[in-house]
C-alpha cells in the first residue's frame, strides 16, 4: 500500500517484556452485527486478565477502530454503534508499554487501512522498528505489536494473506496474530506458540484465542497449529501450512455449552467451579476409569520409573501423583518443574514422562514434552482441553473431563488432575502390587468421591465463619505431611493467588529447620491432620505451633476429638482412605482461600498479574 513520507516516532519504551501473556483475541466475519459479536467475545475472554481492550470493524465507513484503557464495559459505554459484518477484537495485558489507549490493540497502519491484534512477543522489534522508520513509517505506541502492522503495510499489494506471510518471515518471536483490511471481509491469522482456534458456523466463521469466546455461536472448532496461517471469510476458512500449501483439517465438536461457562447464579466463577467438582469428578470417572483399567491407556509391565513434569497448580497435583503412584504401584516417581526441565541432563533410565497442563498450551510444559520426545522417552499428557497443542506432542493423552474453567485460580481442573493421578496409579498397581481387595477398596473410594466432595461443599458457610482468623493476617502457613504436604502447598498457592496474603506450604517436619522462627500470635496456621501414617506426627507438629501462640485452623476427620482439643478452629471431612484424602481436603483449602478473599474484597476471578494459561516461557 503506497504511503507518503512519515515523521519521527515516539521514543520506544525501555520496559522489559513480561513473559506471561494474558491477552485475548476474537474475530468474526458473517451476516451478524460484528460489533455485538466482538464485544460479547471480549467479555467472555475477560477472565484471562487484561487492562485495555479494543475492536476494529470493516464496514461501509471504512476501517473503524475503537480502543481504550480499562475494561470492556468502559469500552462499550464510550463507543457508538458501528455498522459492519467483519472485524477483530482484543483484550491486552500490558507487557511492552504501559496500559494506555495508545498501547491498546488493535494497532493500525499509517493510512488507517489495516488493523492488527497480537498475542505474544516480537523479539527483534527494535531492529524492525528502526528499519520501518527509515522507510517513513510513523509509530504512535510503545508496543512491539505496532511493528507488525507497519510491516504488513509495507508488504500489502492487494493480497492480505501474502502480506502477512512476508511479515512473519521478518519476525523473530511468538505470536497469535489476526489482521483485517478496509474494504474486505477477509480476516487473516497465524500462530506460533500462542493458542488460536477457528469456530465454524453457517455462512459465518469465528476466530479466537479461547473456545469460550465463540461457544455462544458454534461448537465446531478447528485448532490452529504452530506455523499455520489461515484466511477466514463468511463462506470458508482456508488453512495453510508453513510452506504455504493449503491443507484440510477436521473440526471437533466441543461438548461444553455457553451456559457451562456462565456463573449460573454464583457470586463468582471460582465458587461456581468449586461447587461443580462433584460433577467434574463423576465425569472424569465416567470418561476414563473403565478405559484405563481395561488397558486402553498405558501398559504397566514395561514402566520402570516415572517422571511427572508440570507448572504451578499442576505441579502440586503431580506431587500428589508421585505419592499415589509409589504407594499403589511401587514404581519410583519424581516430579520436576517444567521451567527447570531444560536444565536436567539425560540419564540412563528411560522413564515414562507424564506432562500435566490444564490448558494444554503451557509453554514450559510443551518444551518439556519436546525434550522428552527428542530423548526418545515415552510420553503421556494429562490435560483438560481436547485438541490442544500438548495432545499433538505426546504418545498418549488423558483428558480430565473437567469442563470449561473460567476462574484464573484452578479448582475443578486441579481436582480432576488428582483423579487422573489416582486412576493411573490404580491401573499401574493392578498388575504389580495391589491385591484384589485393595483394588476394590480404592475403586469404591474413588467412585464415592462425588458424594464425599458434596458433603464437604455443604460446609461452605461453616468454612466461611472459620476463616475470620485469616482475613487480617500478613502471612499464613499451611502444614501437612506425606500425601497432604502437596495439598497444603496448593492451599497456600490458592490463598496467595486470590486473597493477596503471603502464604507458604510446608512439610510439617521442616518446621524445626527454620520456619518456627516466624511463628507468633499474628501468624495463623492451617494444618491437615487425617487418619493416615502421618497422623501422630501431625498432632505433634500442631501442638508445637500452638505452643508458639499461633492460631491454628485444623482440617481433620469427623469425630476426631484429639485434633479438636488442640486447634482453635476445626473443619471436618468425611472419613476416607488416607491415600485419597487430598481430594476432600483440596476442596476445603479452596473454600478457605475463596471465603478469605471474598471477605477481603479481592477480585477473585481476575487476580492481578495472573493468567489462566501462560503461553510463553
Amino acid at each position: 500500500m503506497p504511503h507518503q513520507q512519515r515523521g519521527s516516532s515516539q521514543k520506544q519504551s525501555g520496559k522489559q517484556e513480561h513473559r506471561g501473556l494474558m491477552c485475548g483475541i476474537i474475530g468474526y466475519s458473517g451476516p451478524r452485527d460484528a460489533q455485538q459479536v466482538l464485544l460479547e467475545g471480549l467479555q467472555r475472554l475477560e477472565y484471562r486478565g487484561y487492562d485495555s481492550a479494543g475492536i476494529a470493524i470493516v464496514g461501509a465507513e471504512g476501517l473503524q477502530v475503537f480502543k481504550d484503557e480499562g475494561d470492556v464495559a468502559k469500552l462499550m459505554s464510550s463507543m457508538p454503534l458501528i455498522e459492519g459484518h467483519s472485524g477483530i477484537g482484543h483484550t491486552r495485558w500490558a507487557t511492552c508499554g504501559r496500559p494506555s489507549k495508545e498501547n491498546a490493540h488493535p494497532m493500525v497502519d499509517c493510512d488507517h487501512c489495516l488493523a492488527v491484534v497480537h498475542n505474544g512477543i516480537i523479539e527483534n522489534r527494535g531492529e524492525l522498528k528502526e528499519r520501518l522508520e527509515n522507510l517513513g513509517h510513523t509509530f504512535t505506541s510503545e508496543t512491539d505489536t505496532e511493528v507488525l502492522v507497519h510491516l504488513l503495510e509495507e508488504y500489502y499489494h492487494g493480497d492480505l494473506r501474502q502480506a502477512l506471510k512476508r511479515t512473519l518471515e521478518d519476525v523473530k518471536g511468538t505470536y497469535a496474530i489476526a489482521a483485517v483490511c478496509q474494504g474486505h471481509e477477509e480476516i487473516v491469522a497465524a500462530r506460533k506458540e500462542n493458542p488460536l482456534i477457528v469456530g465454524l458456523g453457517a455462512e459465518e466463521n469465528f476466530l479466537a484465542s479461547d473456545i469460550t469466546a465463540v461457544l455462544n455461536y458454534t461448537n465446531k472448532i478447528i485448532y490452529i497449529e504452530d506455523g499455520e496461517m489461515l484466511s477466514l471469510t463468511p463462506q470458508e476458512v482456508q488453512i495453510f501450512n508453513n510452506k504455504g500449501e493449503k491443507i484440510n483439517k477436521d473440526y471437533i465438536i466441543v461438548s461444553w455449552t455457553a451456559e457451562d461457562a456462565q456463573k449460573g447464579g454464583f457470586e463468582h466463577y471460582m465458587l461456581k467451579e468449586i461447587f461443580e467438582q462433584p460433577v467434574s469428578i463423576h465425569n472424569s470417572l465416567l470418561g476414563n476409569f473403565d478405559k484405563i483399567m481395561a488397558g486402553e491407556l498405558l501398559s504397566a509391565q514395561d514402566i520402570s520409573s516415572i517422571k511427572l513434569i508440570a507448572c504451578g497448580t499442576s505441579y502440586n497435583a503431580s506431587l500428589v501423583g508421585k505419592y499415589a503412584i509409589e504407594a499403589l504401584s511401587g514404581i519410583p516417581a519424581t516430579v520436576e518443574l517444567a521451567s527447570e526441565c531444560r536444565y536436567s541432563s539425560e540419564t540412563k533410565e528411560d522413564p515414562l514422562v507424564i506432562l500435566v497442563t490444564q490448558s494444554g498450551e503451557t509453554a514450559d510444559t510443551l518444551a518439556a514434552a519436546r525434550l522428552a520426545k527428542k530423548r526418545g522417552q515415552r510420553t503421556l499428557a494429562i490435560t483438560n482441553v481436547v485438541g490442544s497443542t500438548i495432545t499433538r506432542e505426546v504418545d498418549e493423552v488423558f483428558y480430565t473431563q473437567a469442563g470449561p474453567e473460567i476462574g484464573v485460580a484452578a479448582t475443578k481442573t486441579y481436582v480432576t488432575q488428582l483423579m487422573a493421578m489416582y486412576m493411573l496409579a490404580l491401573k499401574l498397581g493392578k498388575s504389580r502390587t495391589l491385591r484384589r481387595d485393595e483394588i476394590h477398596r480404592y475403586t469404591h473410594g474413588l467412585k464415592a468421591m462425588p458424594r464425599t466432595v458434596a458433603n464437604v461443599l455443604a460446609k461452605s458457610e461453616e468454612i466461611s465463619a472459620a476463616v475470620d482468623m485469616l482475613t487480617e493476617a500478613q502471612s499464613v502457613f499451611f502444614l501437612g505431611r506425606h500425601i497432604n504436604y502437596p495439598t497444603m502447598l496448593e492451599g497456600a498457592l490458592k490463598l496467595k493467588e486470590i486473597s493477596y496474603i503471603h502464604a507458604e506450604g510446608y512439610a510439617a517436619g521442616e518446621l524445626k529447620h527454620g520456619p518456627l522462627a516466624l511463628l507468633d500470635a499474628d501468624t495463623p496456621i492451617v494444618a491437615s491432620c487425617v487418619w493416615d501414617m502421618s497422623y501422630e506426627k501431625m498432632l505433634s507438629a500442631i501442638s508445637e505451633v500452638a505452643a508458639r501462640d499461633s492460631p491454628v485452623l485444623g482440617i481433620g476427620i469427623e469425630g476426631d476429638r484429639d485434633l479438636e482439643a488442640i486447634v482453635d478452629q476445626a473443619i471436618c471431612i468425611p472419613e476416607v482412605e488416607g491415600i485419597l484424602s487430598p481430594l476432600p481436603l483440596t476442596v476445603v483449602v479452596q473454600l478457605i482461600a475463596y471465603h478469605t478473599a471474598r471477605k477481603r474484597g479481592c477480585p477473585i476471578d481476575r487476580p492481578k498479574n495472573l493468567a489462566k494459561s501462560v503461553t510463553v516461557d
